[in-house]
């Protein structure tokens, strides 16, 4: 990701504490990835490495989330996605994504395998590709309040 726009993160989240999660180790992240059986995007495990689960324009969840992101890790986001999509379209990509947010409705946000950043949508089995890659979905969407 972009050093000015991890700069600009780091002093929003120095300013609004409570947004800011504990930062992820190198053991929670291979964990995470033998557990959920994919490898997380380079440019995701560095904002987790740094911030943890924390608010970028958009609750990116991690392990340790800030304290007003809620407390849902991302394994269990990413197998309840898996068990929730079971059997439909997009249950075979669902299942090498890893779901790091939502959109406030219960709609998984994602990054897949080919690093597209995606909403799937409960009520109409659709899909949107948001960004490619994770580190251009967070730039698109940061803004300091």
């Amino acid at each position: 990701m972009k050093g000015e726009l991890m700069k600009r993160i780091k002093y929003f989240l120095e300013k609004h504490p409570e947004l800011k999660g504990v930062p992820a180790t190198p053991k929670e992240i291979a964990k995470a990835e033998k557990e959920l059986q994919i490898k997380l995007d380079d440019d995701y495990k560095e904002f987790i490495k740094r911030f943890g689960g924390s608010y970028a324009g958009i609750a990116i969840h991690a392990f340790s989330n800030g304290s007003s992101l809620g407390n849902e890790a991302i394994i269990h986001l990413t197998n309840w996605c898996r068990e929730s999509f079971e059997g439909d379209k997009f249950s075979l990509e669902i299942n090498k994504s890893l779901i790091f947010s939502d959109d406030g409705s219960g709609n998984p946000i994602a990054i897949n395998a080919n690093g597209e950043v995606v909403i799937y949508y409960h009520d109409s089995g659709d899909k949107e590709v948001l960004s490619k890659p994770f580190g251009s979905f967070v730039e698109e969407n940061f803004a300091e309040w």
